[in-house]
């Protein structure tokens, strides 16, 4: 039993190590050979037709927001059309129908287009939606975002420079990253995507994917990569392989931002990760065969599999934080110190990781010094994360359909706003919380074992697990008793 333990360990150490390895790749890459991508933006004069497509469901407190940015992006009025793509069943039609008027008053083109059904979910709004879109490019918005007034005219001209770009995505930019821990620790996670993969990515000639909003298409490409298809959570992804694979080439503006809203509510940011987890699972069943016999370079086609089996992580991070507490036991007992003196060589991963955020910060903020002190945090955050997208996996894997869940949208902005009382508030009691409980009682006995049998190496480490475990568990339940318990009052107004 003890060997079986330390080979179940050593492996999930190994899952955890390449991956963890990957990370020196990106820093070294950000370091040494990245640049930035020219401004074109008083390059080119040309306005071409743009159709700016805003997919919502259900989004009542941020929707007004929404437009009035997307009614104040620069660009020729009889150029620009603006689609709200709106499958909502609540008080957000009438609410948006009365605001589209308004504005079609204002000399807009915005129009409300309601389908009979959410058949495909976003994927199927945005298809329809490109059935009677002039645009010859199309600019796509989530319901959380605030697009800036520079919007097209900083990625307009960079289609126009080259026929061969299919897409051009922009850096998200949080809102309300300081509203708590929880969003200062959801920033950290994106920034790590958005300024070090997606421009280390865009760089090498790798593949990188479109982020499902605050990017802008070129509708022919959109069309000859077989179009919009919702066979899987994350459409965006999809697509950008897709189209890469057709011979579209894309570009990512790191210093172009959009800004966004970040989940407050920690059922919500659960939902948002489970979706985007199992969706990548989902995409790499799709596509990975495709990438492997494609007539494209071998280093695309194995960044290409690093970039789509990612999530493949946490289930290795739940199975090694069960795993940790067996062998402190294990360890005392003075067996297999060989393979002990071996795993250490894993701590090197937590060092690539540690790099990959810390040039992240570094990169995008002046106070970056106080930022990365956040790092302990989002790693006992991932962890503690690790039961809820190990499911999302393990659904991926097996071929498990689920609806497109959406995640709800508060208007937050500062710590004076609140998602408590207001609809959408998930109130449905997650059975998965049992697990992450029981976890953190499990992994604080670890924490009590390690110092028992004065085994100091192993305590930093259960320390996380117990701390992610509880912090995600403990929010959990708080954020369900307070919705429950408080309810969820009328929609008004914010």
């Amino acid at each position: 039993m003890e060997e079986l333990i330390i080979f179940l360990y050593v492996f999930s150490l190994s899952v955890l190590f390449i991956f963890g390895c990957y990370s020196f790749f990106m820093v070294f890459h950000l370091v040494k050979y990245y640049r930035t991508v020219p401004d074109l933006a008083d390059c080119v004069d040309a306005h071409p037709p743009v159709t700016i497509q805003l997919p919502i469901y259900n989004e009542y407190y941020v929707v007004e927001r929404l437009l009035d940015a997307a009614c104040g992006i620069e660009y020729p009025r009889e150029l620009l059309e603006i689609q709200v793509l709106d499958d909502s069943t609540d008080e957000t039609v009438a609410l948006v129908a009365e605001k589209v008027a308004r504005l079609r008053n204002e000399g807009f083109d915005i129009r409300h287009i309601r389908r009979q059904t959410r058949e495909g979910f976003k994927a199927g709004a945005l298809k329809e939606g490109l059935l009677s879109a002039r645009g010859e490019f199309i600019a796509i918005f989530d319901a959380d975002f605030v697009p800036k007034k520079d919007f097209l005219t900083r990625t307009i001209p960079h289609f126009l420079n080259d026929p061969g770009i299919g897409m051009v995505q922009t850096r998200w930019e949080h809102i309300n990253s300081d509203y708590s821990l929880l969003t200062r620790t959801q920033a950290m996670a994106l920034d790590g995507h958005f300024v070090v993969e997606q421009a280390v990515r865009n760089h090498a000639g790798l593949y990188m994917n479109f982020n499902g909003t605050a990017g802008i298409w070129r509708k022919q490409c959109i069309e000859e990569s077989g179009n919009w298809q919702s066979d899987t959570l994350t459409e965006d992804l999809d697509l950008s392989y897709r189209a890469q694979l057709k011979g579209w080439r894309f570009i990512y503006l790191r210093d172009v931002t959009s800004p966004a809203e970040l989940p407050s509510e920690i059922n919500a940011l659960k939902s948002q990760q489970f979706r985007w987890t199992k969706g990548a699972i989902e995409t790499a069943r799709k596509i990975l065969p495709r990438v492997w016999g494609a007539a494209i370079p071998l280093r695309t086609k194995i960044h290409a599999t690093f970039h789509l089996t990612n999530n493949l992580v946490f289930p290795f991070i739940v199975l090694a934080g069960i795993l940790n507490v067996p062998l402190v036991f294990i360890k005392h007992q003075g067996n297999h110190d060989v393979y002990f003196v071996f795993m250490s060589i894993f701590v090197f991963a937590f060092v690539g990781s540690f790099l990959f955020y810390l040039y992240s910060q570094k990169s995008a903020y002046p106070d970056w010094r106080k930022r990365v002190l956040l790092f302990p945090v989002f790693m006992a955050g991932t962890m503690g994360f690790a039961v809820n997208n190990t499911r999302a996996v393990l659904e991926g894997l097996l071929r498990r359909k689920s609806e497109f869940v959406r995640t709800p949208k508060y208007s937050i902005r500062d710590k004076g706003d609140t998602w408590v009382g207001k609809q959408y508030v998930p109130t449905r009691f997650d059975t998965g919380v049992i697990l992450e409980v029981a976890l953190t009682v499990y992994c604080l006995f670890g924490v009590a074992s390690s110092l028992y049998f004065l085994e100091i190496a192993a305590v930093p480490f259960q320390l996380l697990f117990f701390l992610g475990f509880g912090f995600v568990s403990f929010m959990s339940l708080k954020h369900i008793w307070i919705a429950r318990h408080i309810g969820q009052g009328p929609v008004v107004r914010p």
